[in-house]
């Protein structure tokens, strides 16, 4: 079992996966099934026999497979605020504490042992695949009601905060922001499968070229 784990807005899930081993099961099973399969070829039934389960144990914990998809993007928008905290807790001045935000955005992810259970290597890439999905969909507004996408919003809070902090006449913190964390998983799919649409190279020097980017788009529009 996990020494550390997030609390995550109850709506994404019916039964808390972190707090059993079986849920712990789900979780590694799915994100390694999403990784290799997508989302569109992902199901329930494939997923329980993964885990050598039943799918009525798979639904004790989630309703559907999108909510599923909606509790990953959520715990890893968590863990990349717990990472970011991890990076900027002894920064003494916004500047400081930007650059060593988008660091860990742009960085390569690596496994995480805090949490046995969950591969953030392969986490990452579904999300840079399938984070559209958990959003572009009819049902955006009742999920943002239900508090859905709060991890998101949190993380933006909090990096907005020290953009106003910089510059307090800067008229738009949150949206510049959010284009910069949503830019960060684009710009990597597209160096991967779309490399016409951006200048990133499809090497493992694309990370170290993304937070430039990232930085100097960021500064520079702040002033």
């Amino acid at each position: 079992m996990a020494t550390l784990y997030f609390r995550l807005n109850p709506h994404l899930y019916l039964r808390d996966p972190q707090q059993t081993e079986l849920g712990q099961k789900i979780i590694s099973a799915s994100v390694r099934l999403i990784d290799t399969l997508g989302f569109e070829q992902f199901t329930f039934k494939k997923l329980a026999e993964e885990i050598d389960s039943t799918e009525a144990s798979v639904y004790r914990y989630f309703e559907n497979k999108h909510r599923l998809l909606q509790y990953l993007v959520g715990w890893y928008w968590t863990w990349l605020e717990y990472r970011i905290d991890l990076s900027t807790s002894n920064l003494p001045t916004p500047h400081e504490k930007l650059k060593a935000c988008i660091k860990v955005v742009a960085s390569e992810k690596k496994f995480d042992d805090t949490f046995e259970f969950m591969d953030e290597v392969a986490l990452h890439r579904i999300v840079v695949s399938e984070l559209d999905k958990t959003y572009l969909t009819k049902q955006v507004d009742s999920d943002n009601k239900d508090g859905l996408f709060g991890g998101f919003k949190l993380l933006c809070k909090k990096i907005s905060a020290w953009v106003s902090e910089i510059n307090p006449t800067y008229a738009y913190p949150h949206t510049l922001v959010s284009t910069i964390l949503l830019t960060a998983k684009h710009q990597i799919f597209f160096a991967e499968h779309l490399p016409s649409l951006t200048d990133l190279d499809k090497t493992t020097s694309r990370h170290h070229q993304l937070e430039k980017f990232l930085e100097t788009l960021l500064l520079k529009t702040i002033g």
